[in-house]
């Protein structure tokens, strides 16, 4: 464990057991992923079937997601994500059972998506935020490393392979049904973390309105925050309805594809990103990390417009293999970012409002996908929402002191690969906003 970098923090006792908790709850919404859009298609085979169901799941979380940030900061953010981890988990049974009994319709499917989101609202946040409190600051990076691991390997990759096999031979009832023991298992994971105070101290009780404030109020101070929240914001709402909605509709529709088919599609991306979180928790992120972020991320927009052109599946496999290990290892720079810099009482917050920018748009997104792949065709919208978000990519780069936390000599450099002892020369810090503590999904 000495030699492998990134199972350093599994010395932790608490990382460890959450760790494992996650895996396992993270595999089981692998299924979840291929169960949801198989179960759609075939009640109403259509994009926009799918892309109603992501309204109604990103509605919720935008509605909430500043409110669960505040409870992330206010409360024990164990028992947030065991609040979150149950009202999900009961969800995506309820849906099970409706699908084994054959009673389950397309306005199940959009309300319990409404209670699924709403549950994510509050798990972000609290994910986002309790790392730090589960590891010492010099493993930060070999924690968000070993986590985007165990997010592509159990996500992407090992729970959608076995979803998509699960469902083309038992069907999408069945995968709902293991979606949700899984998130059994991992409450009694976080049941047997050792309890923890509030994550923040205040003099006195603050209304949840000044609180808010208080973390849109940061983030506006720094422009590596606002500038790639404001990237996020444009991005996603080019991209996350096409991969969501048009991908899986392009597998079964266009390619010719089964359930299995379109598992092995997001299993390819997930071992991508295993392959580059692995890498990155043994040889650590580069000094030059925001260019190395965008870089990595405009090559992961570029993969949506690359899907246009797969006319088998295995093409497709090649295309997500290419692209997903980008978007995991532009994260596990941003995320270590903010954990190291913004301070650990707002860090809940801050992480809402990441939710927030990032899924705003989610549900226009949805919206709009669906009507346009039927007014233009699956393959030009994939092409003109890739094509665009690599060039906004491009374009946010270049905002004047979003590359200050990289530049050498700049006040606010930071440098977020540390040397392998603790004890070696402290990160440069002259504001004094490292945080001194501990994160999620």
């Amino acid at each position: 464990m000495r030699r492998i970098r990134i199972l350093r923090p599994l010395r932790e006792r608490d990382f460890a057991l959450f760790w494992l908790g996650w895996t396992v709850s993270l595999i089981g919404d692998g299924f979840f992923l291929v169960a949801i859009a198989w179960q759609v298609f075939d009640l109403w085979n259509s994009p926009t079937a799918l892309a109603v169901v992501g309204v109604a799941e990103t509605i919720p979380i935008v509605a909430f997601v500043l409110v669960g940030g505040v409870v992330a900061d206010r409360f024990e953010r164990r028992k947030v994500l065991i609040f979150s981890s149950t009202l999900r988990g009961v969800a995506v049974a309820v849906l099970g059972v409706l699908s084994i009994t054959g009673a389950v319709e397309l306005w199940h499917i959009f309300v319990l998506s409404a209670f699924f989101g709403a549950g994510q609202a509050f798990q972000g946040p609290a994910a986002g935020a309790i790392i730090p409190d589960l590891v010492p600051r010099h493993l930060l990076v070999e924690a968000n490393s070993l986590a985007q691991f165990v997010r592509q390997a159990a996500f992407a990759f090992v729970g959608p392979a076995l979803g998509g096999f699960v469902v083309h031979s038992l069907g999408a009832g069945t995968a709902f049904l293991i979606d949700a023991a899984t998130f059994g298992f991992a409450i009694v994971t976080l049941l047997l973390l050792h309890p923890r105070p509030a994550a923040a101290t205040s003099e006195g009780v603050t209304s949840v309105r000044r609180d808010i404030a208080e973390g849109l109020r940061y983030v506006r101070q720094k422009v590596w925050l606002w500038g790639t929240l404001g990237w996020a914001l444009a991005a996603i709402f080019l991209v996350y309805g096409p991969f969501t909605v048009l991908l899986p509709f392009l597998v079964r529709n266009e390619l010719g594809g089964d359930a299995g088919d379109l598992g092995l599609v997001f299993a390819a991306g997930g071992l991508s990103a295993i392959l580059v979180s692995l890498a990155v928790g043994q040889i650590g992120l580069p000094r030059r990390h925001i260019t190395f972020m965008y870089a990595l991320w405009l090559v992961a927009c570029l993969q949506i417009a690359a899907f246009a052109l797969a006319d088998v599946p295995w093409q497709a496999m090649a295309i997500s293999f290419a692209g997903e290990g980008c978007w995991a290892g532009g994260l596990i720079v941003w995320v270590t970012l903010m954990q190291r810099v913004v301070p650990a009482e707002l860090l809940g917050r801050v992480k809402s409002v990441d939710w927030l920018l990032s899924l705003g748009l989610a549900p226009l997104s949805f919206a709009v996908t669906g009507p346009l792949a039927g007014w233009l065709g699956v393959k030009p919208v994939l092409l003109i929402a890739g094509i665009g978000a690599s060039l906004l990519t491009a374009l946010f780069y270049f905002l004047p002191g979003m590359r200050d936390t990289e530049t050498p000599g700049h006040t606010s450099r930071v440098i977020l690969s540390e040397p392998l002892e603790p004890a070696a020369a402290p990160v440069e810090d002259p504001d004094g906003l490292l945080a001194g503590a501990r994160q999620g999904q």
